[in-house]
């Protein structure tokens, strides 16, 4: 007698994913109809997202991840690209395939929402040579730091990215989340944000497309009298806050991780290339969480399994009276 053996479909998680990804991203499996087809769009988005997971290089990336690695055979590739290739690589796909792409991982049920924003470091200079070189005075005039704001729309049941947006000059909350609310396609949502997203033309906008949304108003006694209500439909109707505004702070979590696990600083150093970066870190963090969610709905398949397999009787039995 011969004991059948199943075999996994995907060699690991990551890779149920990326091959989830590119079918449901509908993206061609080439772009160009004649030429060069030595690899296909699935192997350059994987090695892309691979990339950016380790931190590194592209040059250590390729020689030291890559080339050891089992996901040679799983992507079935015929050659290792080089330098060069995967910087051709990061430079083919732009914002508009970025964003397409990140959308597959939209949660399918989304109610309640929440903006926020944060700032990031683009350019890694070491902090401790910096301060000892203004010491010393060997460098009067240091160049300014590049930084990055980052402003993040998340789901806060899931703790998904929904969208985002990425600038390197100043520029309000308020006008960074009027783009993202009418980027919005997910209707009979409510958002939150902080005092810096109190304005009555992005609260319009964002009921124009489908969010009713709070954010503290501003102190007003700075102004005028402490009594003055404050202008706007809307803006009135967010000085008594809902009782769950308080999940508001999920969205300083997601900062929080971006930055640990890793965003640890932008190394691009042109515009529209740091923009990319942040769009590849934001698919990879929404790979993840959809891996964290499916193990914690298997483990809770699995006790429930359990519970309907064991049952136990609470009631005891009489027993029969003995026929004489």
């Amino acid at each position: 007698m011969f004991q059948q053996i199943i075999l996994p479909k995907y060699n690991n998680k990551l890779e149920e994913q990326l091959i989830n990804l590119f079918h449901s991203s509908e993206l061609p499996l080439h772009f160009n109809k004649t030429g060069n087809k030595e690899f296909t769009n699935y192997q350059r988005i994987s090695i892309i997202i691979l990339f950016r997971r380790g931190g590194k290089s592209i040059r250590a990336f390729i020689d030291e991840d890559l080339n050891d690695s089992k996901w040679i055979s799983w992507l079935g590739l015929k050659k290792i690209p080089q330098k060069s290739t995967l910087h051709d690589w990061l430079k083919i796909f732009n914002m508009k395939i970025i964003r397409k792409i990140a959308k597959v991982f939209l949660p399918k049920d989304v109610k309640l929402t929440s903006i926020d924003g944060t700032g990031f470091d683009s350019w890694q200079r070491s902090r401790h040579y910096e301060k000892r070189a203004e010491e010393l005075n060997i460098f009067p005039h240091l160049p300014h730091m590049p930084y990055a704001k980052a402003d993040l729309f998340i789901d806060v049941k899931t703790q998904k990215i929904l969208d985002f947006s990425l600038i390197t000059h100043r520029k309000h909350d308020v006008k960074v989340a009027e783009k993202i609310f009418k980027r919005n396609k997910i209707k009979n949502i409510t958002g939150l944000g902080d005092k810096g997203y109190d304005s009555e033309n992005l609260h319009e906008i964002a009921r124009t497309n489908g969010i009713t949304f709070y954010a503290p108003v501003r102190e007003m006694h700075k102004w005028g009298s402490k009594n003055k209500k404050p202008k706007g439909r809307y803006r009135r109707k967010c000085v008594e806050l809902p009782e769950f505004y308080g999940m508001r702070w999920i969205n300083e979590t997601v900062n929080s991780v971006l930055k640990r696990t890793q965003i640890h600083s932008l190394k691009s150093k042109k515009y529209f290339m740091k923009q990319r970066e942040f769009g590849w870190q934001i698919i990879l963090y929404n790979i993840k969480r959809t891996i964290k969610l499916s193990k914690e709905k298997e483990i809770q398949t699995f006790f429930y399994l359990i519970v309907i397999i064991c049952p136990f009787r609470t009631e005891h039995l009489k027993p029969k009276p003995l026929k004489r």
